[in-house]
């Protein structure tokens, strides 16, 4: 016989007991975006201004010169029939030497320019005449709301673009203008305000990078000179041990101990020198750094390279031919990877008087690259903390690229 289990009662929940699951409301999500624009405007707000804005050079005095004429021009021969056209060209003149502090001190520069705006305005209306015309070459004032977005601190950015898009308002409503005209002006004004934000960005994020690599190099040089360094300290060790245990037997000996424990201990002082400020990665050295150095010789596949050493180079600092090895090896590996048509890089270790050089040279027409990238970064970077120099470049227009380093020889001492 078959038992089947008995039937359960089933008990339908209380409608009551049952609470909605309820999901994100329209103010929950207004009160999330309006915490994302506070933050965002915040950023914005405490933005330090960049530190790579640069005075006027002789190019900008030049190009306000020419500008100032071609104004003059336009005033006077061009355009005898604009409103008031003493009062524009007046009131062009006032404002446009401010363009040669315009990446220095953006703020200023809106300032005087609306001041002016507004002073020609409230003259013409007080003589009852006519707004005063734009110039065309009035067109670099466009400089100002580019130069505000690039060139200044946040503070000053947000307070001097609302300064000029009052003032640039201003202007187009007392002007009698199509409204095709004000909406395109406007859309200008807007466009070169984007175009200074996006290329303050892309230089901050190149700041970034830059500063990475230059990070990254003092690392693996802290991480080479910190495995010199251990090395003198264990020769010291072993050395101070040997001389304690023949001290009471043979005191020659240990007098020979104690004058190679100072020779050690006179390069880990010099290797230590350099040590400072830079902090230590698991980057491992080169064991080898002139046997290495030897082995980029190669006949390709790409460029062969010839790698051609002095002699007289074998008491280097382990520290000096890591960075011969490093800057060498990347060297090569740019002329590789840019040179064009380039079959053969040489490469050539010598000492100077002062130090030793290091020269890598290819034959190729020139480099495929725009030479803005962060292998001559960090060359130049391990160059210079070892008190060195680096350049980098091409001697005439189509021929091929050289590399060249010095290395002080008594940081290694």
């Amino acid at each position: 016989m078959c038992r089947h289990p008995a039937p359960t009662s089933r008990v339908d929940p209380d409608p009551s007991a049952i609470r909605p699951i309820r999901g994100p409301t329209a103010g929950h999500y207004g009160a999330r975006v309006l915490t994302h624009a506070r933050s965002l405007a915040r950023s914005v707000w405490h933005l330090p201004a960049p530190p790579d804005a640069r005075p006027a050079g002789r190019i900008d005095y030049a190009f306000v010169g020419v500008v100032a004429v071609m104004g003059l021009v336009e005033a006077t021969v061009l355009r005898p029939d604009l409103a008031s056209r003493w009062l524009s060209l007046a009131g062009f003149l006032l404002w446009l030497p401010t363009l040669l502090v315009r990446r220095t001190r953006p703020l200023l520069t809106v300032t005087v320019f609306a001041a002016v705006v507004v002073a020609s305005l409230v003259v013409s209306w007080v003589t009852d005449g006519a707004p005063p015309g734009d110039l065309n070459t009035a067109v670099v004032g466009l400089l100002i709301p580019y130069c505000l977005a690039r060139w200044a601190s946040g503070r000053d950015a947000v307070t001097g673009l609302l300064l000029f898009f009052a003032v640039a308002s201003t202007s187009l409503v007392f002007q009698d203008l199509p409204a095709a005209d004000r909406i395109g002006g406007t859309a200008v004004i807007v466009a070169a305000v984007a175009l200074g934000a996006a290329v303050r960005s892309r230089s901050m994020l190149r700041t970034r990078q830059l500063d990475d690599v230059r990070r990254g190099e003092r690392e693996r040089l802290a991480r080479d000179l910190h495995d010199t360094v251990a090395h003198h300290l264990t020769a010291i060790a072993i050395t101070a041990q040997a001389g304690l245990a023949v001290a009471d037997r043979e005191p020659g000996a240990a007098r020979d101990a104690l004058r190679r424990i100072d020779e050690e201990a006179s390069r880990t002082l010099a290797e230590t020198r350099t040590v400072l400020r830079v902090l230590r990665t698991e980057d491992a050295p080169p064991e080898r750094p002139l046997t290495d150095l030897l082995g980029l010789a190669s006949d390709g596949p790409g460029p062969a390279v010839s790698v051609v050493i002095d002699a007289g180079l074998e008491d280097l600092s382990p520290t000096v031919a890591a960075a011969l090895q490093r800057i060498a090896q990347e060297a090569v590996a740019n002329a590789r990877r840019h040179a064009r048509d380039a079959t053969l890089v040489q490469v050539r270790v010598t000492r100077q008087h002062d130090g030793v050089e290091l020269v890598v040279t290819d034959d190729g027409q020139g480099s495929t690259g725009s030479g803005e990238g962060f292998g001559i970064v960090g060359m130049t970077e391990r160059a210079a903390l070892l008190g060195g120099s680096l350049e980098a470049g091409s001697s005439a227009p189509l021929a091929g690229w050289r590399v060249r380093a010095h290395l002080p020889l008594e940081e290694a001492r």
